[in-house]
């Protein structure tokens, strides 16, 4: 779904949804991501100039392939018969290892380090939330 392929000379190709596509081309190139990603905070500072709304591009960035990610941990990890703790240890374990691969540290680890910067992701810098949202979209396929 969401896919077509159709053969011929003249009409022919596969075709996609442009989120498939924009996923698929994210995935192979990270310049073709970062350009988005570019692309998108240009469109909502002009937005926001425009309507004048509080947004913040950190916080958007952080949570882009957070969804996929945690889909894949429930679709593929989590047995139905676990309980509430060990379903949400699941879901940190997952998070810890990218925080761990990326931050050197987990978010438990940060906030006893810095119990007044707030949330790890959120002074992230820009640079390190685009390789966090790339290992989140891998991590997320792996799973599958």
């Amino acid at each position: 779904m969401g896919i077509i392929s159709k053969s011929g000379r003249h009409y022919g190709g596969t075709f996609a949804h442009r989120d498939i596509a924009f996923e698929f081309a994210s995935w192979i190139s990270p310049a073709f991501k970062l350009y988005l990603i570019k692309e998108f905070q240009r469109l909502k500072d002009e937005e926001n100039k425009r309507l004048e709304l509080d947004w913040d591009l950190r916080r958007s960035l952080a949570k882009i392939n957070y969804t996929i990610q945690t889909d894949a941990i429930k679709e593929n990890l989590i047995p139905k018969e676990l309980d509430p703790v060990a379903i949400s240890k699941i879901y940190a374990g997952e998070a810890d290892i990218l925080n761990l691969a990326l931050f050197g540290m987990t978010a438990r680890d940060w906030n006893n380090k810095n119990p007044n910067l707030g949330n790890l992701r959120d002074s992230a810098t820009l640079e390190q939330l685009v390789v966090l949202s790339n290992l989140e979209s891998i991590n997320a396929m792996l799973i599958g």
